[in-house]
């Protein structure tokens, strides 16, 4: 158990690099929500899961919708998928 908790562990480090280096926003976002998912597995080890579920509900549900939406809003992803289209 101690290796998948490393090894969850070092994602975590991988995706908080990623996410900060990273200079597409929606690929920034993905990386986000799959952090929180495995900060979500990481609390339900250490037995936790009050905090699993608030970490699955409003690190990779709540805030990944409010960020689509507001980029959206303010076509910014729509300016991204355009500039790859080209």
């Amino acid at each position: 158990m101690s290796l998948f908790v490393h090894l969850l562990c070092g994602f975590l480090i991988l995706c908080a690099v990623c996410v900060a280096l990273t200079r597409d926003i929606l690929t920034s976002i993905i990386i986000y929500m799959s952090f929180s998912l495995v900060m979500c597995v990481i609390w339900i080890i250490i037995e936790s899961p009050d905090l699993a579920i608030t970490e699955a509900a409003v690190g990779a549900g709540i805030t990944t919708l409010l960020f689509f939406a507001t980029f959206k809003k303010i076509h910014l992803i729509d300016e991204e998928e355009a500039k790859e289209d080209q």
